[in-house]
């Protein structure tokens, strides 16, 4: 398991997004990963380019039925940049958790 590291690029919240639906697969169309992340193509292929500079996905284009399509997949190094993110977010949460209390967990006031 990679060590928990924190990583910028993955942490933005879409690329983020991006990297955990890529993780499981082996790879999909440009479409699906923007109709499940909603955001435009332009957006999408912003977030994409990042991710492909840091050598985290890697972008096909084909031709299918004089069609064009993307098809994205998570690099190892995307997938190890994406397991140390979430590890040290899980990290971060453990330390978190017993001093973090929900609004319905704290003590009511008292008018003083």
């Amino acid at each position: 398991m990679p060590r928990p590291l924190f990583d910028p690029v993955v942490h933005q919240p879409h690329r983020l997004q991006i990297c955990a639906i890529l993780a499981p697969t082996r790879g999909l169309p440009f479409a699906r990963i923007r109709d499940e992340v909603d955001l435009s193509d332009s957006a999408l292929s912003k977030h994409l380019s990042s991710l492909e500079g840091e050598g985290y996905v890697v972008l096909s284009r084909q031709t299918v039925d004089a069609r064009r399509s993307t098809r994205v997949e998570l690099t190892e190094q995307g997938r190890e940049a994406l397991c140390g993110h979430v590890s040290e977010l899980q990290r971060l949460a453990r330390l978190a958790s017993p001093r973090v209390r929900l609004p319905s967990q704290r003590e009511p006031r008292t008018p003083g």
